[in-house]
């Protein structure tokens, strides 16, 4: 059983074969597909989608911090107002920093993140974090709650040994590990064989963005998480059925109100 903790199937890009998209997903094994937020305009038709397949698309919610702008306090009000106590969201997300193509807001971006850590705290929800170009300034957020029980996914990671000492020493934190350990130049592989032990891993997609090999360049898809799975098990000199195990159960017990938990 194979978990994908982050893919953007509510996307456009989804919109003429979103079924064939899924059977084929459950075809490759996985069990559950989790789709980030990013603004508010998006999360009618999130929960749209979510509704139409309810024991298999799992919502989060979120400001995407390149949606981020100077109306940003209004948006994290719309989407705070979803946040009552039965809400059905398994993760707060995609939040994060990103300062790689613009610092414009970057003090905005700051102030949302931190909106939201507290959101993460209040509802008992873990953080789905996104971070470029923005390490150090994400980790200075994050220690001012270092010990409040604080839990999540870093997102998309690519960092090197510097970065996973500084993310992992989060507790209840894990990398999420996509498609970009598939490529062939991707330095990614020795970093987590030596350094990220593989209780401290999750599998994602982020689709439809970065396909992993074979299908680089293509449409991602929530099927192809196989490949990463398949990928780490020759990195830890595992077979797949221990990967999908383990990354499986690191993501039920980061995302605790995910049904999986309770059956």
């Amino acid at each position: 059983m194979l978990i994908d903790t982050h893919a953007h199937i509510d996307g456009e890009e989804f919109d003429e074969d979103r079924p064939e998209v899924i059977e084929r997903a459950r075809q490759a094994g996985v069990a559950s597909i989790f789709i980030p937020n990013v603004n508010p305009s998006g999360v009618g038709k999130m929960m749209q989608v979510c509704a139409q397949y309810p024991d298999y698309l799992f919502p989060m919610i979120g400001l995407h911090p390149e949606d981020v702008d100077a109306h940003f306090h209004e948006a994290l009000d719309n989407l705070e107002q979803l946040l009552t106590d039965d809400n059905p969201f398994v993760a707060i997300g995609e939040v994060g920093l990103d300062f790689y193509w613009d610092t414009t807001f970057k003090t905005q971006q700051l102030e949302a993140f931190e909106t939201q850590v507290q959101w993460a705290l209040t509802y008992q929800l873990p953080l789905m974090i996104h971070c470029r170009s923005a390490n150090l300034e994400l980790v200075e957020v994050l220690e001012k709650y270092r010990g409040c029980g604080l839990t999540g996914v870093f997102h998309c990671f690519t960092g090197n040994e510097e970065d996973v000492m500084r993310l992992l020493s989060f507790e209840g934190f894990a990398l999420g590990i996509g498609g970009v350990l598939t490529f062939k130049k991707s330095k990614l592989p020795e970093v987590l064989a030596h350094h990220v032990p593989l209780d401290r891993i999750v599998l994602e997609t982020d689709s439809p963005y970065m396909a992993p090999v074979p299908h680089r360049g293509k449409r991602n898809e929530s099927a192809f998480v196989e490949h990463v799975a398949e990928r780490l098990a020759e990195i830890y000199g595992l077979d797949r059925k221990a990967v999908e195990d383990t990354t499986t159960h690191n993501a039920i017990k980061i995302f605790k109100k995910y049904p999986l938990l309770r059956s």
